[in-house]
């Protein structure tokens, strides 16, 4: 009897897989929050360089700026310079008029801001640009908080990945709750640029371990049968989660508060963890099989089925975990060490690359579509929901190689043609952004679906790897 004959046992889909992917929802709601919130926290307003009180005898601030700030070739003011001799009064109310935008006066010159900034503060009250005057020379520095963030989801990736295989699931998960919240509470108290860009890096490798347990222990209680419709439906939680961060970013303009609002939720979780199983088929990869008995007979009693010590006795979970157990530990290298499993980790590296470089290239960058933030982020979320729903359409009918397939041709498409239309289209550029977001997010779902069962876990590959060679 293997694994398989067991789950089908005790149900394999029923009230207590359900009750697990409501449990395991939260992380999915959340990961969103944190992995778009740059959209938002380090927005950058409308902003120039300091200037001196407007006099009492100006009626008018557009003159005075027009008198310290020279204008850009589109004749919006410049952000990071300012003239270094303030232009000539032709009155007491009126300046010199510049004939064209971007020509200066004869002999001005302009230096870079040298006293601050003033920024717009109609729209966002604070932002990590604002309080740390990220712009202009400093611009890059803005970016790079997103840039050392993702490093940070990559690095967790693998640790958390390892960790999880050796010391269980749901240990794992309790750890990357905790260290989210604290590390997420740190990023709000950060007093300085580098305090808040460590922090939040940190943070990168805290949630990763979200990103790379919950699908796992969720398949890992579901038969073969049902893990499309989980996955999909599963994955709609990110989707809300997309969202709700449009919601909480249009109501909170102050970047702290709107760092804390997303980041206390991770008690919610820390909490759920009572409830949360461990994956019984990795316990018995590890032997604890008295363990895997308590929870396989707790999932047998929510879902209805009539089984007990009997039928679950502690020899017959013995013969299922000598199957599940290997004879070493595993390691990421066994991923690569024979051809069929370098040929499938290489192509996924290469198609997951891919679709990382559109989905979050798109969604995290919501300009020139001419509509504000919060409606772009909103729109892009409200577009994954249909796209979800056709994967599991395609899926069933067609697979998941030709659905991914599809669905990534379909990307490239889209947005290649997004190159060739004209800026000034906006409601063109808008629609295709929107197809190609929709198109995006089917290959991710799928993606996610697709790869998970090829070697769902790093066990499964180290087992594939004994096979390999037991053939050769």
């Amino acid at each position: 009897m293997g694994f398989e004959e067991l789950l089908d046992q005790v149900g394999g889909f029923g009230p207590f897989q359900l009750w697990t992917l409501a449990l395991t929802a939260l992380p999915r709601i959340l990961l969103p929050l944190h992995f778009f919130l740059p959209v938002f926290l380090a927005a950058v307003p409308s902003h120039h360089c300091a200037l001196p009180d407007t006099p009492a005898n100006i009626s008018h601030q557009d003159l005075w700026l027009e008198a310290h700030l020279p204008r850009e070739q589109d004749g919006t003011f410049s952000s990071c310079f300012y003239f270094a001799h303030p232009r000539a009064l032709l009155n007491s109310t009126l300046w010199r008029e510049v004939q064209s935008p971007g020509e200066l006066e004869a002999g001005a010159s302009t230096v870079p801001c040298s006293q601050g900034w003033e920024y717009d503060n109609s729209e966002l009250s604070s932002t990590i640009a604002t309080e740390w005057d990220l712009v202009c020379e400093h611009r890059g520095l803005n970016k790079l908080t997103s840039t050392l963030f993702f490093v940070g989801v990559l690095v967790g990736a693998v640790i958390f990945g390892y960790l999880s295989d050796r010391f269980g699931r749901r240990r794992l998960l309790l750890v990357a709750y905790v260290s989210s919240l604290a590390l997420g509470l740190a990023s709000v108290a950060s007093v300085s640029y580098v305090m808040f860009t460590i922090t939040r890096t940190l943070t990168g490798m805290a949630l990763a371990g979200f990103t790379v347990i919950v699908l796992p222990l969720e398949l890992e209680w579901l038969d073969m049968e049902h893990r499309t419709v989980a996955g999909v439906l599963s994955s709609m939680f990110w989707s809300g989660g997309v969202m709700l961060l449009a919601l909480i970013g249009y109501l909170i303009r102050d970047w702290r508060w709107l760092l804390l609002t997303v980041t206390l939720p991770f008690v919610l979780g820390i909490i759920s963890m009572w409830w949360i199983p461990e994956s019984a088929r990795w316990l018995l990869t590890q032997g604890r099989v008295q363990e895997a008995q308590s929870y396989l007979l707790r999932c047998a009693r929510i879902n209805g089925r009539p089984v007990g010590k009997d039928s679950l006795s502690m020899e017959t979970l013995s013969k299922v975990a000598a199957t599940e157990q290997v004879g070493r530990r595993p390691s990421y290298l066994d991923l690569f060490r024979t051809p069929r499993l370098r040929h499938i980790s290489l192509c996924c590296m290469v198609m997951w690359f891919g679709m990382n470089f559109s989905y979050y290239g798109l969604t995290l960058d919501l300009s020139g579509l001419g509509l504000t933030m919060y409606q772009t982020q909103l729109l892009f979320a409200v577009v994954e929901l249909p796209a979800k729903l056709l994967v599991y359409v395609m899926v069933r009918h067609l697979g998941r190689r030709p659905t991914e397939v599809g669905m990534l041709v379909g990307t490239a498409l889209t947005f290649g043609v997004q190159l060739l239309v004209p800026s000034e289209t906006k409601s063109w550029r808008t629609a295709l952004a929107v197809i190609g977001k929709a198109f995006s997010t089917a290959s991710y779902t799928t993606a996610y679906l697709f790869t998970t069962e090829l070697y769902p876990t790093v066990l499964s590959a180290l087992r594939s790897v004994h096979e390999e060679e037991m053939r050769n």
